[in-house]
C-alpha cells in the first residue's frame, strides 16, 4: 500500500524488494523520505499478517536522527492513518549514552532511530537502514560491528550522495558483486522523473563546481591530491560546533584571512575545551572596506578571550596586521604567506584533523567544500606548494581555519582583562584594554617563554 504521492525513480526504490540495497542519491531528491516510507510500509503490511517487524535507523547524527524520525516516519505513519505511540529515551552502550526516538506501531511492530557509531550498530538485531553512510564517522568500523547483526537475515537499506572515495560507501557502491541491487538517481534524472526544482538555480547556488559534481551528479572524486579528504573531515564534524552560544569561556584562537575584491575577508574563531579546538564562529566578508573588516575583528576580540590571533600579512595585509597590533599588542601575530609558511600551517591544519583534536560546523557546504579544494602539487623545483582550483574565493576559509589552529599551536601570553560596563554580559567578560603587552612579557618573563612566536618562527624558521 501506497499512502502517497512518489516520482518514478521513488517507486522502482521502493517496490525492490532486495534483501541488500543501496542507493546513491542527489541531494534534495527525498533519499531519506523514501526509505523511511518504506520501513512503514513494511511494518504496515507486517501488522496485517499478524507479524512484527523491527526497524533501526542509524543516522549521522542525532538532529540526522530526528529529521528521520519526524520528518519521516512519524508522517508516513500518519498517511497511513496508523496510531503510534512516540518515545524518546537515552540508549546505553559501550562508549556512553545516545540519545534515542522509538515509533510503536499497532501489532508491536518498532522503529528506532539514533545516531550511528560501532556500539548503536551492533546493539540491536533488526532491519538496518543505514542514512547517509558515507557521512558517518568511522564507516569502515560501523560496518564491521553491523553486517554479522543482519547476517541473520535481516534487510539492509543504504543510501547516500558521494562523499569522496575514503569510506565504506564507495566500496559498496562501487562492488561487481550480485549481492547488492544498485540505484543511483543523480539530478538529472529526478527532475527528469518530475522531481520539481531549478537544475541551474541549484548550481548557482551551491556556487563549487567540486561540490556540485560530486553532491548533485554523483560523481567520485578524486582523493589522491585532496589535502583534507572527505571522509577526513567528516569525522571533524559536530551539531555542537559553529555556534558562538556554545562559547564555554575559555581562551579562543582566532585566524584571518585578508581578502577584499575577489576573495574573501575570513575570520575564525576556534575555542580550546580540553584538547579540542571548537569551530564557534566564522565571519565571512566580500568587498568590504578596511574599516568594515576591522570592526568585524574588533566585535571579535570583545567577545571572544582571545589568545592569539594569527592574521594574513601578506600583501594588503600589511596594514591590517601593522593596526591590529598596535590596538592589541603581541595578541596579533602577522604570517606572510610564503611557500614555507603555508606547508608549515597546512601540516598542523592536517594533523589536527587526523588527530580530531578540531571539532568544525555539521553539514556546511561551503565550509566543506573549501576544506577539501585545497590540493598539494610539486611546483618546478620539486617543492611543495598548495593551490584550490575553479573557485574565485581560493580557498580563504581553509586558510583562516589553518591559521586558527597554527595560532593554538603557539605560546600563551598573559593576558587580562579590565571590565567595562556589565563585564559578566553574555560571555562573562568585556574586552577594553591590554593590560599587558606581548613585549614587555617577552622582556619581564623569559624565562616563562616555551616557543618563539608562531609570526617570528614563520617569519625566521624554526
Amino acid at each position: 500500500m501506497i499512502a502517497v504521492p512518489l516520482h518514478a525513480y521513488q517507486l522502482d526504490w521502493l517496490r525492490d524488494p532486495a534483501r541488500f540495497k543501496i542507493g546513491m542519491f542527489a541531494r534534495q531528491t527525498g533519499k531519506t523520505f523514501t526509505t523511511t516510507l518504506e520501513i512503514v510500509d513494511s511494518c504496515f503490511a507486517a501488522s496485517v499478517e499478524g507479524r512484527r517487524e523491527r526497524w533501526v535507523i542509524l543516522s549521522r547524527g542525532e538532529r540526522q536522527a530526528s529529521e528521520a524520525m519526524n520528518e519521516g516516519v512519524k508522517r508516513h505513519a500518519a498517511a497511513y492513518n496508523l496510531a503510534f505511540e512516540a518515545a524518546e529515551f537515552d540508549w546505553q552502550g559501550e562508549t556512553g549514552s545516545f540519545k534515542a526516538l522509538e515509533v510503536t506501531l499497532p501489532g508491536g511492530s518498532k522503529i528506532t532511530a539514533l545516531p550511528a557509531n560501532p556500539d548503536t550498530a551492533r546493539g540491536f538485531s533488526a532491519n538496518v537502514f543505514l542514512d547517509e553512510f558515507a557521512f558517518h564517522k568511522d564507516s569502515g568500523t560501523i560496518w564491521k560491528a553491523l553486517f554479522p547483526v543482519i547476517s541473520a537475515g535481516f534487510r539492509l537499506r543504504v543510501t547516500s550522495t558521494p562523499n569522496g572515495k575514503g569510506n565504506k560507501f564507495y566500496e559498496l557502491m562501487t562492488g561487481k558483486d550480485d549481492r547488492w541491487s544498485r540505484h543511483t538517481v543523480d539530478i538529472y534524472t529526478a527532475v527528469a522523473n518530475g522531481l520539481p526544482r531549478d537544475i541551474e538555480a541549484l548550481r548557482e547556488g551551491i556556487g563549487d563546481d567540486d561540490a556540485w559534481s560530486q553532491e548533485f551528479e554523483l560523481k567520485w572524486l578524486d582523493e589522491a591530491s585532496a589535502w583534507l579528504s572527505y571522509d577526513l573531515i567528516s569525522s571533524c564534524e559536530d551539531a555542537g560546533a559553529g555556534d558562538p552560544e556554545g562559547y564555554q569561556g575559555n581562551p579562543v584562537y582566532v585566524g584571518r584571512d585578508i581578502g577584499r575584491r575577489n576573495d574573501l575577508h575570513v575570520i575564525q574563531v576556534l575555542e580550546q575545551v580540553g584538547d579540542v579546538l571548537w569551530d564557534r564562529e566564522r565571519i565571512e566578508q566580500k568587498r568590504a572596506s578596511f574599516a568594515e573588516m576591522d570592526n568585524a575583528f574588533d566585535d571579535v576580540m570583545r567577545r571572544y578571550r582571545v589568545a592569539r590571533a594569527c592574521v594574513d600579512q601578506t600583501g594588503m595585509g600589511e596594514k591590517v596586521v601593522e593596526d591590529a597590533q598596535r590596538r592589541y599588542g603581541g595578541l596579533v601575530e602577522g604570517v606572510l604567506f610564503t611557500t614555507g609558511s603555508k606547508l608549515i600551517m597546512a601540516t598542523s591544519g592536517k594533523e589536527a584533523f587526523e588527530d580530531r583534536t578540531v571539532r568544525i560546523r555539521e553539514g556546511d557546504p561551503a565550509l566543506r567544500a573549501d576544506l577539501h579544494k585545497l590540493r598539494r602539487v610539486a611546483s618546478a623545483t620539486g617543492a611543495p606548494r598548495f593551490v584550490a582550483e575553479r573557485d574565485e574565493d581560493h580557498a580563504d576559509r581553509t586558510w583562516a581555519m589553518f591559521l586558527a589552529i597554527h595560532a593554538a599551536g603557539g605560546p600563551v601570553m598573559e593576558y587580562a582583562y579590565r571590565a567595562v560596563g556589565d563585564a559578566t554580559a553574555r560571555h562573562g567578560s568585556a574586552r577594553d584594554a591590554m593590560v599587558q603587552r606581548v613585549e614587555d612579557y617577552e622582556d619581564d618573563r623569559p624565562d616563562r617563554m616555551v616557543r618563539r612566536p608562531l609570526g617570528a618562527r614563520l617569519r625566521g624558521g624554526f
